[in-house]
């Protein structure tokens, strides 16, 4: 599979941050859908990997190059895995009609101290679906495990990373250092294996 020209399928600066980070080492060239102008397909499917086949057969269709897609989230126990696939719905605040993940923490916060549990163990999911033009397919799952901590703190990363605390870490994703969280998070835990089958292959 030719990666040296990649679309990334996603319209999240952050996400684009993250993967041309961690793409960098291999000299893959990356555009992401929002420096094209691809359209955002909705996402319909039930699942993490349902989602990034979506997106990634949509990005790969439409600009005639291999596309990888993220579908991520944030997984609380207590919560029955939510907000999950919804993750990025949650923070889509009714107010002011904008995403916005300060709404979405607090959302999470208000679930659990209704709940009154102390269970606050949650995980980060990442799946990568990787799509050629002609239609070959791979998919790639990460994860992470940790637990929440309120009030949220750190202005690095972005969506949940500031109420985040990997287990065996003292600091939120939000506070960490972004090389530091890129050798521990859920998107690289899934991009090893991409690597391993990739690039290693």
């Amino acid at each position: 599979m030719n990666l040296q020209n990649l679309v990334i399928a996603t319209h999240n600066k952050g996400k684009v941050r993250e993967i041309n980070d961690l793409l960098a080492p291999f000299g893959v060239k990356v555009k992401s859908a929002l420096d094209m102008d691809l359209p955002e397909p909705e996402e319909t499917e039930n699942s993490f990997a349902g989602n990034a086949l979506l997106k990634a057969r949509a990005a790969a269709s439409v600009s005639g190059m291999t596309a990888l897609a993220d579908d991520s989230g944030l997984e609380v126990f207590a919560l029955g895995g939510e907000p999950g696939i919804y993750s990025a719905r949650w923070a889509e605040n009714p107010e002011t009609k904008i995403r916005d993940f300060a709404f979405a923490m607090n959302k999470v916060k208000n679930r659990l101290e209704a709940l009154k549990t102390s269970d606050y163990s949650a995980r980060f999911v990442c799946v990568l679906a990787l799509v050629t033009p002609d239609g070959e397919e791979q998919i790639f799952e990460g994860e992470v495990r940790g637990h929440l901590e309120f009030p949220p703190r750190g202005e690095n990363g972005f969506g949940y990373d500031p109420i985040f605390v990997a287990n065996g870490e003292t600091i939120t994703f939000g506070e960490m250092d972004p090389a530091k969280k890129h050798e521990m998070s859920h998107r690289a835990d899934a991009f090893k294996k991409l690597v391993n089958s990739v690039f290693k292959s």
